[in-house]
């Protein structure tokens, strides 16, 4: 018994190390590590519990004592240096469902490894080294300790396994737990910083397991979405159907706006004079898949759980689209996006969504490129090539490439714009490899634009920005920030700063549609049907009614013009308005799709691209 006692001791006090290591690395403080043990408020002991429980079982699996800390610690200790990693970039902690796309991240890797060759070099060498000394520990391990007795084995599992499936049980974020509740476990999923700063790392990635699960809003039922009313008048087009060309441009945004960094020639001047407004990115850095789903959609992140990824959870099924939409009406539907069609799953949404083809890479013509992407350039000659041997109305949603992160210094050899600033001279070589992926798409979107003026056919064009660019040390060095990454929970004004991305609604008939103001992406379908003289009940019918009353539609924040309003979707009482879009939404994604005839009509059915 005294043996069993001096084994649990080791166990926790090995448990205890290996968690406060896991805080350390992923909060990268010594001060907000000792805090989250210190303060009897926060599960820092449940979770050294927790640990222990899990290096018993798998103890009792492996039949050494103390042998599991070999398959746990470094496992647990490379997904906090992750997450620590992911936090600095993006500003967002680390989810379960990134790992969903690391197939995308192993592919932009030579892209890192270019921008940093030393760091890369000392993070493999760091890899084979620490394989080879696991691998080295364990045989050891296993040739000098004695095996533990199976009574002892069987006995373990059957105090732990209960122990770990109660656990297990309570961590559904989204139901009451007395038990949770008394172990100071707190869900905070609508601010996940808060929540892996007040839960810890591990806890924290465990609550977020279960966000794949979208629970239907309070009132959704038949009644209150038959009081829905779509807009005033059914689908309606113009006698002439015009073309469209959507063009959503990796990370566009104004470099000017860095302070005290000069940027000669301007490097978007062609943009800046047609300029119609800004989209209120609900993203910062990239995550590029959740801007475009609400573009296409009109539908909101603001109404799906704190770090989801539409395109890798939710779209399994037909989701009512533009294309979908233009496709209904006799268009001819592509999507176009220079890289492998698996990134972001969009060969599978884009078949949900109605496109009739989706041109990646592997399906495009050879491809020029700038650097070691495809040109925007390029990217552009594919559209007029296609659009001009179109023989039906076309709608054409394209994805530039060119300029995707990270920005090395002298990726480009020749460049057009020269870049004085207060930031060192390498960060200062970073920004202007960024500015000048702008002056190309710049130039690229120009083009566009005198091809167009020459057209007979109506033909409206919508361009604009994902994100602001993940420039990290620019930002800090430059004064634009004090993080390399802004806090989401910011005031409204400073969110808009760092958030808001140039919008271009152009038509050849009228010109730039001017003064749109800042919107969320999911009003760029209602700006565009305005564009070309078409209603819908749902893209000009409700979300006029929406965009009559907001701006910006985002998880943290309203905003109105008559102001802004913080944690709305924390408030007892929410606008009708906005209830009536989460239910539609709601509907449309996860539910009996009862609205969908009235709001969404004659859509067909998904083709495969």
């Amino acid at each position: 018994m005294l043996e069993c006692g001096g084994v649990l001791l080791v166990t926790v006090i090995l448990s205890a190390a290996l968690v406060f290591l896991i805080e350390l690395i992923a909060r990268g403080s010594w001060q907000h590590t000792v805090d989250f043990f210190s303060q009897p408020f926060r599960p820092g002991w449940t979770t050294v519990v927790l640990f222990a429980l899990l290096l018993i079982g798998f103890d009792a699996l492996f039949g050494r004592r103390h042998i599991s800390l070999l398959f746990i610690a470094p496992i647990a200790l490379l997904l906090a240096a992750i997450g620590n990693q992911k936090i600095s970039y993006l500003g967002d902690p680390l989810y379960p469902t990134d790992f969903l796309y690391s197939r995308q991240i192993m592919e932009l890797a030579p892209l890192l490894i270019r921008e940093r060759p030393g760091t890369a070099a000392a993070i493999l060498a760091g890899g084979a080294l620490s394989i080879f000394l696991l691998v080295t520990a364990w045989r050891y391990w296993r040739r000098v300790r004695p095996p533990i007795r199976w009574r002892m084995r069987a006995a373990r599992l059957a105090v732990v396994l209960p122990a770990l499936a109660f656990f297990v049980s309570i961590m559904d974020f989204a139901t009451f737990s007395w038990t949770r509740d008394r172990l100071q476990i707190i869900p905070i999923m609508w601010d996940q910083k808060e929540n892996y700063a007040s839960n810890g790392f591990a806890i924290a990635f465990a609550l977020n397991v279960p966000m794949a699960k979208v629970l239907a809003p309070p009132a959704y039922s038949d009644d209150v979405l038959d009081a829905i009313e779509p807009g005033s008048t059914g689908v309606s087009m113009p006698e002439e159907k015009p073309d469209i060309i959507v063009v959503m441009s990796e990370s566009f945004w104004d470099p000017t706006q860095l302070p005290k960094t000069t940027i000669t020639p301007d490097p978007m001047p062609h943009v800046r004079a047609v300029r119609s407004g800004s989209v209120f990115s609900p993203e910062f850095g990239g995550m590029t898949a959740n801007v475009e789903f609400e573009a296409l959609t009109g539908f909101s992140n603001a109404f799906l759980p704190y770090g989801s990824i539409p395109y890798q959870q939710y779209v399994r099924g037909a989701v009512p689209s533009l294309a979908s939409f233009f496709r209904a009406e006799g268009y001819e539907t592509t999507a176009m996006h220079p890289f492998e069609g698996w990134f972001w799953n969009r060969e599978h949404v884009y078949d949900a969504f109605g496109f009739d083809r989706f041109l990646s890479i592997e399906k495009l013509p050879p491809m020029r490129s700038r650097g070691p992407l495809v040109s925007d350039d390029s990217l552009t000659d594919e559209i007029i090539r296609r659009a001009d041997a179109a023989e039906r109305p076309f709608f054409t949603f394209a994805v530039s490439l060119q300029g995707h992160g990270p920005y090395e210094p002298n990726r480009y050899t020749d460049p057009s714009v020269k870049v004085e600033s207060v930031a060192s001279y390498w960060t200062g070589k970073s920004i202007q490899t960024y500015a000048e992926s702008i002056a190309d798409a710049d130039r690229s979107f120009q083009r566009l634009i005198d091809w167009a003026q020459k057209r007979e056919r109506h033909t409206v064009l919508v361009f604009f920005g994902d994100h602001l660019p993940p420039l990290n040390q620019a930002y800090t060095e430059t004064g634009f920030m004090a993080g390399p990454v802004p806090d989401r929970r910011e005031e409204a004004a400073k969110l808009a700063q760092h958030r808001e991305t140039p919008l271009v609604v152009w038509s050849n008939k009228n010109g730039p549609m001017k003064d749109i103001g800042s919107i969320s992406p999911s009003l760029i379908p209602l700006k565009l049907f305005q564009a070309a003289g078409i209603e819908h009940p749902y893209y000009t019918g409700f979300l006029g009614r929406v965009d009559a009353e907001y701006d910006v539609i985002e998880r943290h924040v309203l905003i109105a013009p008559t102001g802004a309003t913080q944690d709305w979707s924390q408030q007892k009482l929410v606008d009708p308005l906005i209830n009536d879009f989460r239910l539609l939404q709601y509907d449309a994604m996860f539910g009996k799709q009862r609205t969908t005839p009235r709001f969404f009509p004659n859509l067909p059915k998904p083709t495969g691209v």
